[in-house]
C-alpha cells in the first residue's frame, strides 16, 4: 500500500473519530442544558470548525498534489505524535464527562475539574490540539498546511482560552 493511500487512511480515521466527538458533545450539550447550563463566547467557535476541517482537507490535498516524498521514520515518529495528541484528548474528555464540550459551557456549581491531565495543565485539550495541528500534516509531509493551520490556530486558541478562563471564574473554588 503506498503512503499516500496509508495517511489518507490516517485521515479519514481522525475524521471519524472528530464525528464520535461531536455526538459526545452534542449529547453532553442537552445535558447540560437540562443541568442549567450557561454557553460563553460562541462567535469564534464557526471559525474553529472551519480551520479543523481545513487541517484534514488540506493535508489530504497537500499530499495528493504535491506528492512530496515521505520518510517513512519521520512519517512514524510523527503518526506516534498524532495518537499521542488523541491519547491526552481522549483523557480530557473522559476526565470532563459530561461536561466535556466543543462548545464553551459551565453548568452552575459544578466545581473545575481537578482530575486526570487537569492536575497539571489548565487547558490540557490544546496541547493535543497544537500537537496535533502540526505533528497531522507532517505524517505526510504536508508541511504547507502545517504551517498554516499553526499559525491560524494560535490566535483562535489565544481567544478560545480566554472565553474559557473567563467561564471558568464563575465556578466555585
Amino acid at each position: 500500500m503506498t503512503a499516500m493511500i496509508l495517511f489518507t487512511i490516517l485521515i479519514a480515521l481522525v475524521a471519524a473519530e472528530r464525528v464520535i466527538e461531536l455526538v459526545v458533545s452534542k449529547r453532553n450539550l442537552r445535558w447540560s442544558a437540562e443541568h442549567g447550563g450557561i454557553e460563553f463566547g460562541r462567535s469564534h467557535y464557526p471559525y474553529m470548525v472551519v480551520l479543523h476541517v481545513f487541517l484534514l482537507v488540506g493535508s489530504l490535498v497537500e499530499v495528493w498534489v504535491w506528492q512530496k516524498p515521505i520518510n517513512p521514520a519521520f512519517a512514524w515518529t510523527m503518526c506516534a505524535l498524532v495518537l499521542g495528541s488523541q491519547a491526552l484528548r481522549w483523557w480530557c474528555i473522559t476526565t470532563l464527562g459530561r461536561r466535556w464540550n466543543t462548545l464553551v459551557v459551565i453548568v452552575p456549581g459544578l466545581p473545575r475539574a481537578a482530575g486526570g491531565p487537569y492536575r497539571w495543565l489548565s487547558h490540557p485539550n490544546y496541547v493535543a490540539v497544537v500537537i496535533e495541528g502540526i505533528a497531522l500534516p507532517m505524517v505526510g509531509f504536508a508541511w504547507v498546511t502545517a504551517i498554516v493551520f499553526t499559525a491560524l490556530n494560535l490566535p483562535l486558541l489565544a481567544v478560545r482560552i480566554r472565553v474559557e478562563n473567563a467561564a471558568l471564574r464563575t465556578l466555585p473554588k
